[in-house]
């Protein structure tokens, strides 16, 4: 097998190690960085289908290889982001001197490996998704430290993202999200047609626009805008 057929598995494990290596920077408390990883994760998981598209290196293990991928990159890991908030929050469920209670931040992980095993079977979910993508509930979850950060410990935001109700309601609202029925748009574009593309284009634009006016705290809402998106389209099918 020549190397170019390599390429993109090559792709895939990077994407792993990114996610292996974030939650070392989680448990380490450098969860800034731990979210870096986890968008650099997301870096390399377009491009390994970018690669294996344009190299013409498709094969069924690395169909299986992407997905192992994102069960760590983009559930186990953002899990860990969750535990570490909920660690944070004061509240302790101590068995044998153990805090129990950020572990259901794990739940997330179990979910997110459900939801990527259905993706491996359905024949439907080809040019769209049925159920929350794992990536994007991922990203979602790296995006929330950059936005506390910014915003500091006295705003409402910063006071929202580390209340204990709100992260055990993401959980399971995102949770239910991934194995659902609700169909939500890929950004994978054939062509530049604003008529095919108008979703997507929607989601760029409310991007740009939002990173511009605040910057990094901009970041949960916009992948919460392109859930929130597909869910509204949804609903008017």
């Amino acid at each position: 097998m020549s190397i170019r057929k390599h390429i993109p598995n090559t792709i895939t494990c990077c994407n792993l190690l990114c996610g292996c290596v974030s939650i070392l920077f989680t448990c380490n408390d450098h969860i800034l960085w731990a979210s870096v990883m986890i968008f650099l994760a997301a870096v390399c998981d377009f491009f390994d289908g970018f690669a294996a598209r344009t190299l013409d290196a498709k094969s069924p293990i690395g169909g299986e290889l992407d997905s192992l991928s994102d069960v760590v990159s983009f559930g186990v890991a953002p899990s860990f982001i969750v535990a570490w908030f909920l660690s944070k929050t004061g509240i302790g469920w101590w068995i044998h001197d153990v805090n129990v209670f950020p572990m259901l931040a794990f739940i997330l992980a179990a979910f997110a490996a459900v939801r990527l095993a259905k993706f491996n079977i359905d024949t439907r979910q080809t040019t769209s998704f049925i159920g929350l993508p794992v990536p994007a509930v991922g990203l979602f979850i790296a995006s929330l430290p950059f936005m506390v950060f910014n915003v500091g410990s006295g705003s409402i935001l910063y006071k929202a993202v580390v209340n204990p109700y709100f992260l055990l309601a993401m959980t399971a609202i995102f949770s239910w999200l991934m194995i659902s029925e609700v169909p939500f748009f890929s950004f994978k574009i054939k062509n530049l047609k604003f008529k095919e593309n108008i979703l997507r284009y929607f989601v760029v634009i409310f991007a740009i626009v939002a990173v511009i006016i605040l910057k990094m705290v901009a970041l949960p809402f916009v992948f919460l805008f392109y859930i929130l998106l597909s869910v509204i389209c949804y609903r008017n099918e």
